[in-house]
């Protein structure tokens, strides 16, 4: 039952990432390229209907780590403490930026609330590429000093960053010369996401302008994957030990890479959702490939002193986990339906939506 829970949770996380992805890259958009109130209100009607309905995904994989991986569940909130509590605030400010800025017809009210929107897109988007970084590489589950353990072979607690900004560390912190990287990947990634869902949702003038952003970007994005590929054995000694273990796993770079390429075609697409559908592919495969490079480590220990978390090891009784089945699959209907039923209804462009408006 433990691969059952790991693929539910891991289904949930790629499809959180895949939609409220283009809600972080529409507000990266948003921040550096709609100059005009015209392109602005294109791209908020863009993601309008969408993106509180998004962030319930983020709510399940919580709900999904707590009952199948407890363990999993107290050691990252209590390790990764500070930065979740940083998220959290960026998700308020980033809503009630949207929220907020139609209420009062000022030009320095709007102006504020546009900032926010913005930079909390920004700064998501930097760290979920961080926090993803943070598990390929490892914490020092323990605490451990000098071959002592400190705490429970679970628990770790992570500052912000450390002195010596080295992935390697005794003392690790959040952000690394490693993590970071992948957190500007995780920024250009939804970047280009965002900008190819606005393509697809509108009809707005900045359509031909991000065509261009999303070309000249998927290069820096290509660049970048190539660097963090090339560097990821100083991480881990045999980072593609499962892929040769498992040929077939080979799938998942394959789509990762098929997206990238497909991507560079972006300005001679005749349907509008074909970049939205590459850089999906994209962020599946890469978040993917990324996974299933670690399994079956969930959370990788960088001592030798504990062991680290494996979805074995922090599962919940099997008894819980066959009877959560039942209640998976009622809810999973449930759901299903509601995506269906709101994605029919705001089909097609989505221009004259009016989300935010006064």
């Amino acid at each position: 039952m433990e691969i059952f829970w790991y693929i539910v949770l891991m289904t949930m996380l790629t499809i959180y990432v895949i939609l409220d992805g283009y809600d972080f890259g529409a507000g990266i958009i948003h921040l550096f390229f709609a100059k005009t109130e015209k392109d602005k209100k294109a791209i908020t009607s863009a993601i309008g209907p969408f993106w509180d309905a998004n962030e319930v995904w983020l709510i399940a994989v919580g709900g999904i780590l707590f009952f199948a991986f407890p363990t999993l569940y107290a050691s990252a909130f209590s390790g990764f403490y500070l930065p979740l509590i940083m998220i959290l605030w960026l998700l308020i400010f980033r809503a009630i930026g949207l929220e907020l800025r139609g209420q009062i017809k000022n030009k320095m009210w709007e102006t504020i609330w546009d900032k926010a929107f913005g930079v909390s897109s920004l700064l998501l988007a930097l760290f979920f590429g961080i926090a993803l970084g943070n598990i390929v590489r490892g914490v020092n589950l323990g605490m451990v000093t000098d071959g002592i353990s400190a705490y429970e072979p679970h628990y770790f607690f992570l500052p912000l960053w450390n002195s010596t900004f080295d992935p390697h560390s005794e003392h690790l912190g959040v952000i690394d010369w490693f993590t970071l990287m992948l957190g500007v990947v995780g920024v250009v990634s939804l970047m280009i996401h965002g900008a190819n869902w606005i393509i697809f949702k509108t009809n707005s003038a900045l359509n031909t302008k991000l065509k261009n952003v999303v070309f000249s970007m998927n290069f820096v994005l290509l660049a970048l994957v190539l660097t963090s590929l090339a560097t990821w054995h100083i991480i881990e000694p045999k980072p593609f030990h499962n892929f040769i273990e498992h040929p077939w796993l080979w799938i998942f770079p394959l789509i990762t890479f098929s997206g990238i390429f497909g991507l560079f075609k972006v300005k001679t697409f005749k349907k509008d959702g074909l970049g939205f559908l590459f850089s999906s592919m994209f962020l599946f495969g890469g978040l993917t490939s990324t996974v299933v490079s670690i399994f079956p480590k969930v959370l990788p220990s960088t001592n030798s002193v504990n062991p680290s978390l494996t979805i074995y090891n922090v599962a919940a009784h099997e008894y819980g986990l066959t009877v959560g089945v039942y209640w998976f699959v009622i809810a999973a209907i449930l759901v299903a339906i509601y995506m269906f039923v709101q994605y029919r209804i705001f089909k097609g462009k989505m221009d004259d939506v009016g989300y935010g408006e006064h």
